[in-house]
């Protein structure tokens, strides 16, 4: 009878520390949740694409909540997302700018205008430490094996006479094609940015004609004629500063080589747009 009063009293004893020990620990390793986390992350489209540059939504979350991210970070999610987070943080919601992808090749390619037979695997990064950095004639043009196609989680991109085109409609700007693109051909510009360019190739001269009928050949004609001074040139290719940009259309029109295109904007009704 003693033993077993004894065995109860020792196992009661045990408990009964354990118990305390884990009340202590539980109390002094205790980790705040701010409940606003799962909030913000039940509110996200839960694509985890890493356009807001996190590594995916639950970071991302984490971070707006700790007042580390802006709320407008998600191209995915859209000003709907904006206005929900803004809720939940209690903050003004100011959307970004959309962002759509542009590619910047609008050449005509196909295997009998490549500079050799390519019989490699369909995929540009591997054709690309090829000799000539692929098979196409043009070295800084899309080489057109669909890597970007596969890597769109939002069916935006195809493959139009062997060169990728966006449809701006799906398009979501998180720009998981631009990281893509091993030739970076394709770059993220303002969805209300009215004139882009389509030329990738930074080397200057007529001799380009030979190439491509609608390279950009550097002559900085564009940036000459920009009445609200643009554009710039660097690397002889045109860059267009959307902020100053009206959208008046005249480096579209005097382009030689029709290598900046223009996108229908009621402010210039009067030339005809490139879809």
């Amino acid at each position: 009878m003693e033993s077993i009063l004894y065995s109860t009293l020792v196992l009661g004893g045990l408990g009964l520390a354990f118990g305390l020990l884990l009340a202590f620990a539980a109390k002094k390793f205790f980790v705040y949740v701010d409940p606003r986390i799962d909030e913000v992350r039940s509110r996200l489209p839960g694509v985890n694409c890493g356009a807001c540059s996190f590594e995916g939504c639950d970071v991302y979350a984490e971070n707006v909540v700790a007042g580390k991210a802006p709320i407008n970070r998600c191209p995915v999610g859209g000003a709907e997302v904006v206005e929900a987070l803004a809720r939940i943080m209690g903050t003004e919601a100011t959307p970004g700018a959309r962002m759509v992808a542009s590619v910047r090749c609008r050449s005509v390619c196909s295997p009998e205008t490549d500079a050799y037979i390519y019989h490699g695997v369909f995929d540009c990064k591997k054709a690309a430490v090829l000799p000539g950095g692929g098979p196409r004639n043009c070295a800084y043009g899309c080489l057109g094996f669909e890597n970007c196609v596969r890597e769109c989680d939002f069916g935006a991109i195809s493959m139009r006479d062997g060169i990728a085109a966006i449809d701006r409609d799906l398009c979501v700007g998180c720009g998981k094609c631009v990281a893509e693109c091993p030739r970076g051909v394709i770059e993220l510009i303002p969805a209300s940015q009215p004139v882009r360019l389509a030329c990738n190739n930074p080397e200057k001269g007529g001799h380009l004609r030979e190439i491509c009928s609608v390279c950009c050949i550097g002559c900085g004609l564009c940036a000459k004629l920009c009445p609200e001074k643009a554009i710039a040139m660097d690397r002889n290719l045109p860059v267009i500063d959307p902020a100053l940009c009206t959208g008046c259309g005249t480096c579209a029109e005097r382009c030689p080589m029709k290598s900046i295109l223009f996108t229908r904007s009621a402010s210039v009704p009067q030339l005809q747009a490139e879809k």
